[in-house]
């Protein structure tokens, strides 16, 4: 997948004028990115109309504007994006109750490597994914993956962590959203 330059990045004026019709536009594009399995994980994966968006956002928050600045939340961001062959993804932990999330997100530590997507002939590809989103005592309720599919459309997510065992197929929308951000 393209990274996002520093050419597609509007400037804060602008940005502020366009953003109620960017925002509507990424709320779309996200729809067929986002994809559940059970009830405490959202996968959203992410491609190059996403990431502009989270940068403009945070650009927009931090009142960002020096190219060095702008520079930086580039680069963090496209990482997300994973290259040729590859579906970057934010995966989202949602325990509403706060009383509870310490304790499941110290129980979850070893989630990552428990994740999964099923490809059309049935084999399992594991994501890749940043250490530095646990410690020795929990996981982060943000976690950045990266499935290398070679180019192949999932057919499915899941996962093999006992606590949240579970499989989900993905919709036609959803293939067809991330068969073209291989393509790209």
């Amino acid at each position: 997948m393209k990274a996002v330059s520093r050419e597609s990045i509007l400037d804060l004026q602008r940005y502020e004028e366009q953003r109620n019709a960017i925002r509507a536009h990424i709320f779309e594009v996200k729809a067929a990115r986002r994809i559940h399995l059970g009830d405490y994980l959202t996968f959203l994966f992410e491609n190059a109309e996403t990431i502009r968006y989270q940068v403009q956002e945070m650009c927009r928050a931090e009142r960002l504007w020096k190219d060095e600045d702008v520079e930086r939340e580039l680069r963090t961001y496209n990482a997300l994006l994973g290259g040729a062959g590859a579906l970057g993804c934010t995966l989202l932990i949602e325990i509403t109750d706060a009383r509870e999330r310490g304790p499941k997100l110290q129980a979850w530590r070893d989630l990552p490597e428990h994740l999964y997507a099923v490809l059309e002939d049935g084999s399992r590809v594991r994501p890749r994914f940043d250490e530095g989103q646990r410690d020795l005592e929990r996981l982060s309720a943000v976690q950045f993956l990266l499935f290398d599919t070679q180019g192949t459309v999932p057919v499915a997510l899941g996962t093999d962590f006992a606590p949240l065992a579970g499989e989900v197929a993905l919709t036609e929308a959803q293939r067809a959203a991330l068969a073209a951000d291989l393509a790209s």
